[in-house]
C-alpha cells in the first residue's frame, strides 16, 4: 500500500464533511478510530458508527464523484490510506482483497437500503423468496404473458421441485402446452444473446451471475400490489444483478429484454478473478454501486421528510446533483419534467396536489414553468430551500425523541 499517499489527523479533527462537494478521495484507516455520522438517520442504520483499522470510509461520494453523503471524525490519532478516484485500479491490483471488501459491503449496504425505499413507498411489498415464483408466474398468467409466466413457473419447479404449489405450476405449464422445464443454461459461456422481451431472470429466482450489458437496452421491474413497477431501464455498458452473486440472495427485481440484447455473463467462481484481471470491471461496478447508494440515501433522506413541499424541492435538488448541474448563484437549470411527473416521483397522485407545486412557485420565484416543464432560475437559492427543509425535519426529530 506504499503506492498511496499516507494522511494523518489528530483526535477530534473533521476528515470529510457532509455535503462537501468535488471529494476525490476515500480512505481506508490504518491506526486509531474514526467516527462516521449523517445528518438524515437512515432507517435500520447506527447514526453514530465507529470505525476501526482495515475500514473504510468516503467511497461513496469520491467514487460516483458526488457530494458526501456522510461526516467522518477521528476519535483518537489515527493513519489513513488515502485513495483518490483515479488510483481505484491501482488498489485493486495491490489488493484485489480490498477492492472485493468494498464491493461486498457496499452492496449489502444497497440492499438494505433497498429494502428500505421499499418498505417506506410500498407498504405491501414482500422480501425475496423463491416460494413467491409461484405467485409471480400467476400475476404473468393473469396478464396473458405467456413467456414470462412459463420462465416464473419453471424456475418454481427447479427451485423448489417439492414445492407445495408444485401440481398447480404444472397444471399451468400444461395448459399453455409448455414443457416443465426451461432449456439448460450454459454457464461456461460468457457471452449470452436475448430476444425482444425475452425474460433474462426473474424477481425471487435464486441467482449465479451478473451482467454487462454489451448492447441493446434491459427493463428492471418489480411487482407490487399486483402492479409491475418499472424501476429502470438499462443501457450498454450498465452492470446488473450484482446483488444475487454478491451476497447470495435471491433477484430483487425482474429483468427482461427491450429489443434484441447481448450480455456478458460473470459468476461467483470466476468473479474474484475477473476483477484481478480486469481492474477497470471493479472500478466499474464499485462507480455504479457508489452512484446507487447515494441515489438511494438521498430517496431515503426524502421519504424521512414530512412536508410534501420539502420532498418536492429535495426531489428537484437531487435530480440537478444527479446530473452534475452546478449550483451557484443565479445558475439556471430547465429540469425537463412537468408537475405529473415530478408529483409521481415523491408518490402524490391527486389531481390536488398541483396545488402544493403552486404554493412552492408563489413564494419561490426562482422556480417556475416554461414550456411546461420546470425551470429554476438560481440553483444556489433552491439549495438553501432545501437545506431549510431538511434543518426543520431534523428539528422535529429531534423534539419528537425528548417527548
Amino acid at each position: 500500500m506504499s503506492f498511496f499517499q499516507m494522511v494523518t489527523f489528530p483526535a477530534n479533527s473533521y476528515i470529510i464533511v457532509e455535503g462537501k462537494k468535488d471529494a476525490n478521495n476515500f480512505y481506508i484507516i490504518r491506526e486509531g478510530k474514526v467516527r462516521v455520522t449523517r445528518e438524515t438517520a437512515v432507517v435500520g442504520e447506527d447514526p453514530n458508527q465507529v470505525l476501526g483499522p482495515g475500514d473504510f470510509f468516503g467511497v461513496v461520494a469520491a467514487m460516483s464523484q458526488h457530494p458526501q453523503i456522510e461526516s467522518a471524525t477521528s476519535l483518537t490519532n489515527v493513519s489513513l490510506i488515502s485513495v483518490s478516484y483515479d488510483q481505484f485500479g491501482t488498489l485493486i491490483q495491490k489488493s484485489t482483497a480490498v477492492a472485493m471488501n468494498i464491493i461486498r459491503f457496499f452492496s449489502m449496504k444497497l440492499r438494505q437500503f433497498d429494502t428500505t425505499i421499499t418498505r417506506l413507498s410500498f407498504r405491501n411489498a414482500v422480501e425475496e423468496d423463491p416460494n413467491e415464483l409461484f405467485k409471480i408466474g400467476e400475476y404473468y398468467f393473469q396478464q396473458q404473458n405467456t413467456s414470462h409466466a412459463t420462465f416464473a413457473y419453471q424456475s418454481y419447479l427447479k427451485h423448489l421441485p417439492n414445492g407445495q404449489f408444485v401440481p398447480q405450476a404444472k397444471l399451468r405449464l400444461q395448459t399453455m402446452n409448455q414443457p416443465f422445464q426451461s432449456a439448460p443454461i450454459d454457464y461456461t459461456k460468457f457471452n449470452r444473446n436475448y430476444k425482444d422481451s425475452e425474460m433474462i431472470f426473474c424477481e425471487h429466482e435464486p441467482g449465479k451471475e451478473l451482467f454487462i450489458l454489451q448492447s441493446g437496452k434491459v427493463k428492471i421491474s418489480k411487482i407490487v400490489n399486483q402492479n409491475e413497477v418499472m424501476l429502470a431501464v438499462l443501457q450498454a455498458g450498465d452492470i446488473f444483478g450484482e446483488m444475487a452473486i454478491l451476497d447470495n440472495k435471491p433477484r430483487s427485481a425482474s429483468a427482461v429484454a427491450a429489443g434484441d440484447v447481448e450480455l456478458l455473463a460473470i459468476n461467483k467462481a470466476n468473479f474474484e478473478g475477473m476483477v484481478k484481471a480486469q481492474p477497470q470491471l471493479a472500478t466499474r461496478l464499485i462507480t455504479l454501486l457508489s452512484e446507487r447508494i447515494w441515489i438511494a440515501y438521498k430517496q431515503l433522506a426524502n421519504l424521512l421528510l414530512k412536508d410534501p413541499q420539502g420532498r418536492i424541492v429535495d426531489t428537484l435538488m437531487t435530480l440537478a446533483e444527479k446530473n452534475r448541474i452546478k449550483v451557484a448563484p443565479k445558475q439556471a437549470y430547465n429540469f425537463e419534467i412537468g408537475t405529473k411527473d415530478l408529483l409521481k416521483m415523491v408518490g402524490l397522485t391527486d389531481p390536488k396536489d398541483e396545488l402544493i407545486i403552486s404554493d412552492i412557485m408563489k413564494n419561490n420565484k426562482f422556480i417556475r414553468m416554461d414550456m411546461g416543464k420546470i425551470v429554476c432560475s438560481d440553483m444556489a437559492e433552491l439549495e438553501k430551500l432545501v437545506q431549510f427543509y431538511h434543518k426543520k425535519a431534523n428539528m422535529e426529530n429531534k423534539l419528537k425523541k425528548l417527548k
